[in-house]
C-alpha cells in the first residue's frame, strides 16, 4: 500500500516503519492502513490463504509499467508454454480486473466458473491448464467493470482464497498495468505464501522503459524478486526479403541497456510477429501454431529460463526451513 512519490520525495514502502507517515504518504488514500500497519493480512485471513494456496508450488507475476506492452499475450503464452509439460499443471490467475483478456486469449471467451463444495472452479484450456479471470463472472466481454480500489481487492481476494486450484505447478498472475490497487493486493495476499517473483515486459523504446523503471523500483520497495525483464516486439523481420525493421527504436538502449544500468537480468527479446496476434484473436496458442517461428523460439528460451529460477528459488527456500 505505498503511496505515490510527491515532489522530490518517495514513497516509503510498505515494509517500512515510516510507511503511512512519511510525507511523501499524504494524500494516498491507502495511508491511514499503512499507518496502522496494515500492509499485510490478518493472522486469519493469512491462514485461509495459506490453506487454499499450500499445494501451489511455484508463483510467477506477471508485470508491465505500460499497457499495450503484450503483458497478457505472454502471460498466455508462458501458461502454454508450461502446460506443453503435460506432467506439470500450471495456473492462470487474471487480476485485470477491468480489462480481462485472458478468456479471449485462452478460447475460453463465454465461459463461465461454477461453484463446486470445495470453491470456485477454475476454467480449464487442458486438463493441466486452468484459468480464472473476472471474464467469467461478466454477462458479455463488452460488459465494463466499474469498480473503486476496495472492491477490485476483495476480489483478487476471492481468486486466491476461495478458487479450488488443487495441486499447482506453476501459478502464473497477469497483472494491469502500473504499479496500483491491484498489484499492492496480490504482493499482500501471496505474502501470506511464497511468491517466486516478477517477470516485466516492457517494449524497447523509452516511453515504456521509463514506466518499467517505476515497475522496477515498485518490485524493491514491496519485497518482490524480479526474476528478470522480456523486451517484446523487439525488431520485425519481413517474412519475404528477411530484413529487419526496428518498429519500435531503442533510442536509449531498449531493455538491454535498462537492466544493466539497474541490475537486473534481461530474459530475452520477442520478435514482432503478426501471427502472434492472430493466434490471440482465435484463441490458440501461438508456440503450438508456429514451433518454428523466431518469436516461438525466443518464448521457449525465456520459458527454460524462467523455469530455472523457479526451482533455484524452491530450492534456496528449502535450504532455509
Amino acid at each position: 500500500r505505498a503511496a505515490a512519490t510527491t515532489g522530490s520525495a518517495a514513497a516509503p514502502g510498505t515494509g517500512s516503519a515510516q510507511a503511512g507517515r512519511a510525507a511523501a504518504c499524504q494524500g494516498c488514500p491507502n495511508q491511514g492502513l499503512c499507518a496502522a500497519g496494515a500492509a499485510g493480512p490478518d493472522p486469519a485471513e493469512a491462514a485461509e490463504l495459506r490453506a487454499r494456496l499450500r499445494a501451489v508450488r511455484h508463483t510467477v507475476l506477471v508485470l508491465s509499467g505500460k499497457g499495450g506492452v503484450g503483458k497478457s499475450t505472454f502471460s498466455a503464452l508462458l501458461a502454454h508454454g508450461l502446460a506443453a509439460d503435460e506432467t506439470k499443471q500450471v495456473a492462470l490467475l487474471d487480476i485485470d480486473i477491468c480489462g480481462p483478456s485472458i478468456p479471449k486469449m485462452m478460447g475460453l471467451e463465454g465461459e463461465q466458473v461454477h461453484q463446486s463444495g470445495s470453491g470456485w472452479s477454475p476454467v480449464y484450456v487442458e486438463e493441466n491448464l486452468g484459468v480464472m479471470s473476472v471474464g467469467f463472472l461478466l454477462s458479455s466481454p463488452d460488459d465494463a467493470v466499474i469498480w473503486r480500489g476496495p472492491k477490485k481487492n476483495g476480489l483478487i481476494k476471492q481468486f486466491l482464497r476461495d478458487v479450488d486450484w488443487g495441486e499447482v505447478d506453476y501459478l502464473i498472475v497477469d497483472t494491469p498495468p502500473g504499479t496500483s490497487d491491484e498489484h499492492l493486493s496480490i504482493v499482500q495476499y501471496l505474502s501470506a505464501t511464497h511468491i517466486d517473483g516478477a517477470v516485466i515486459v516492457t517494449t524497447p523504446q523509452e516511453v515504456s522503459l521509463q514506466d518499467v523503471r517505476k515497475e522496477i523500483n515498485f518490485c524493491r520497495k514491496v519485497k518482490l524478486p524480479i526474476i528478470g525483464v522480456v523486451e517484446n516486439m523487439s525488431g520485425f523481420v519481413c517474412p519475404k526479403c528477411k530484413n529487419e525493421s526496428q518498429i519500435f527504436p531503442p533510442t536509449t538502449g531498449g531493455a538491454e541497456k535498462m537492466c544493466q544500468n539497474l541490475g537486473v537480468s534481461l530474459l530475452g527479446k520477442v520478435p514482432l510477429d503478426p501471427a502472434i496476434g492472430r493466434s490471440c484473436d482465435r484463441g490458440q496458442s501461438f508456440l503450438a501454431e508456429a514451433p518454428e517461428s523466431p518469436a516461438t523460439l525466443s518464448y521457449r528460451n525465456i520459458i527454460q529460463r524462467i523455469q530455472e529460477y523457479c526451482e533455484q528459488h524452491h530450492l534456496q527456500e528449502e535450504k532455509i526451513m
